[in-house]
């Protein structure tokens, strides 16, 4: 399985000078299977260059929506696959109680937000609820669950033969707690996440920052280290970037991260063009 960062920012994308080493695009995460099998786990800014690269040899694009808020599905409308007619797209989205999937994203794809609407879009494209209880493309075994975060957001699990990864990009595990409950049970997509060789996760905010935050559906960086502990997973990769974090905030983040006691996994910090392989 080999897995690329094409956007790691979060909430709003942010350019600049500032933010030239991590990146300013939002989250887009590319995964390809060992028989090809081609997802992308979001479609925030950085989809738009990550579209750019795909030739012919990849006939089929599956898109997994963690969830609808701008920042996840505005680099749709500039992803050229969808622009193009030989091209097979699915995009699969959590379900809602109130409209299905195809109308949620019309919002979007339509008038006056963008010119052009959803069922204009030349390629093939099929939409899908997310199944819950676990489901397959191509060689890649795909769990989802809902989890922390206003939406409805689900978080997901991937597994090809003996290796796994997890996205969780939006997540409040802690909940304003001071520490996870003992009982994984009560602890918000630890199900996702439990033992995986490679976990990408939410790590917006620094501990101070997260006092004022609490109930917007993030993590605040020590959250996320002491969930990936408990989880027992092997690599930590950092994700959804506060777009007022510049390169040497985050740079700070991680070292503080580190320096504060002997972590039992690796970390990495989530830099745009990141490649990562597993198994």
């Amino acid at each position: 399985m080999r897995i690329k960062l094409w956007g790691t920012r979060g909430s709003l994308a942010a350019p600049g000078p500032e933010t030239v080493r991590y990146g300013g695009n939002t989250s887009c995460v590319e995964v390809r299977g060992a028989d090809g099998t081609f997802l992308v786990l979001d479609a925030g800014t950085g989809i738009r260059r990550l579209g750019i690269t795909l030739g012919p040899e990849v006939p089929r694009v599956d898109i997994l929506l963690t969830h609808l808020h701008m920042d996840h599905i505005q680099g749709l409308g500039f992803f050229r696959p969808l622009d193009q007619p030989e091209k097979e797209v699915h995009i699969w989205g959590p379900p809602s109680t109130t409209l299905d999937l195809r109308a949620r994203l019309a919002r979007y794809l339509s008038p006056p937000l963008f010119p052009v609407r959803l069922r204009e879009l030349p390629c093939r494209l099929k939409l899908h609820d997310v199944p819950l209880e676990g489901f397959e493309i191509g060689g890649l075994k795909i769990k989802a669950d809902l989890i922390c975060h206003p939406g409805p957001t689900v978080g997901y699990r991937i597994t090809e033969n003996s290796v796994s990864m997890a996205y969780l990009p939006d997540h409040e595990p802690a909940l304003g707690i001071p520490q996870f409950p003992e009982d994984p049970d009560w602890i918000s997509g630890f199900d996702l996440i439990n033992h995986v060789d490679l976990l990408i996760h939410d790590a917006q905010y620094t501990a101070t920052e997260y006092p004022r935050r609490v109930g917007w559906g993030h993590s605040a960086i020590p959250h996320t280290l002491g969930l990936a502990a408990k989880a027992g997973a092997k690599r930590l990769v950092t994700f959804h970037h506060d777009p007022a974090h510049d390169d040497s905030t985050l740079d700070g983040m991680i070292q503080e991260a580190c320096s504060s006691s002997k972590l039992p996994f690796e970390l990495i910090p989530g830099i745009e063009g990141t490649t990562l392989e597993l198994g």
